[in-house]
């Protein structure tokens, strides 16, 4: 329970850092002219705001069913931001234009930077595993899910499971592919940052931005459903179920996360530590060894060689990613 707290911690941390770091852009998109300095193009200030007035009435909700109507309506919102990229890949040249007014975004005008690449490998490629295992653990949803399904049972349970994973890789994968095809290395950790520089004007990313902030704020409430659910499991297990419980956690959650949000300067570390860490040992270390544990099969198994497969996987590649972030942080 409490590496599921921090896993959940970790991921509203992160999305809400979406908020902080677009919303004074799309913001800015619609006004005109030169407004900065002003209270509503501060992000800290704006994702205060939002949390407070979105975020935190959804979190106060006791069941988690009516969620999943503003969890349909935030992945059509991504669904909308994987054809936008698909569609713009076509409206940014390759090589990318140089331009002298941009100083935090060093482009090339080589042709070379201009073929995909199938592997690359850099010190930045720490970050892609945990990146990954941290946005398709959803592990931590399953259990209040399943006990709001009409008639549970396994079957229904996987089918549920099997769908939303295989729409978010459908989702990931395109975005991924098209971000990648369309600035190559220069691709950021955040890619509407990307597009924001060379279609700063573009009405069309303006809406994606729009679109983007609803579906992280529409989310932020689902993942601490369970955060909460945890938290008064370890903590306040022993206290009769209250109103006045339920909500002063969810205030000190939304808190410590939005002051969290505040404060971390960039996206890739929430990531990278947490995917490297809490992520892995979800993910895979503790499914192979509950099988061990739990099943009565003969070790030698296919089924029990896999769960030590498994394992091992989970911890060589959570231990080698986190110890390259560090010499990363350390070179930087």
């Amino acid at each position: 329970s409490t590496k599921s707290v921090l896993l959940l911690f970790a991921a509203m941390s992160s999305y809400l850092l979406i908020v902080k770091s677009e919303l004074p852009g799309a913001v800015a998109g619609f006004l005109s002219g030169d407004e900065s300095g002003s209270w509503y193009l501060d992000g800290r200030l704006l994702l205060l705001i939002t949390s407070v007035c979105v975020v935190f009435p959804l979190a106060l909700l006791p069941k988690i069913g009516f969620l999943g109507y503003t969890s349909s309506l935030s992945f059509f919102f991504m669904v909308y931001f994987a054809l936008v990229i698909m569609i713009k890949k076509w409206s940014i040249p390759c090589p990318l234009p140089l331009n002298s007014a941009i100083e935090t975004f060093q482009v090339s005008n080589s042709t070379g930077d201009c073929k995909a690449k199938l592997f690359h490998l850099s010190k930045e490629s720490a970050y892609a595993i945990p990146t990954m295992a941290f946005s398709f653990l959803c592990h931590t949803s399953v259990l209040p899910i399943y006990c709001e399904l009409q008639s549970p049972s396994k079957s229904r349970m996987q089918n549920v499971t099997v769908t939303g994973i295989g729409l978010s890789f459908l989702i990931y994968f395109v975005s991924a592919l098209f971000g990648y095809l369309t600035f190559y290395d220069k691709v950021d950790s955040e890619l509407l940052q990307g597009y924001s520089r060379y279609l700063p004007h573009d009405t069309v990313i303006m809406t994606v931005k729009v679109a983007i902030l609803f579906a992280v704020l529409l989310t932020v409430p689902l993942i601490h459903f369970p955060a909460r659910k945890a938290v008064l499991m370890v903590f306040f297990s022993h206290l009769p179920v209250s109103w006045i419980c339920h909500i002063l956690v969810t205030l000190t959650l939304n808190t410590i996360v939005v002051l969290f949000a505040m404060y971390v300067p960039d996206i890739k570390n929430v990531f990278g530590v947490v995917g490297s860490t809490t992520s892995t040992c979800l993910l895979f270390v503790y499914p192979g060894l509950f099988y061990l544990k739990l099943s009565r099969e003969d070790f030698l198994s296919p089924q029990k060689l896999g769960a030590c497969a498994l394992v091992i996987f989970g911890i060589c590649v959570g231990l080698l990613s986190l110890v390259l972030i560090i010499f990363n942080w350390i070179d930087q």
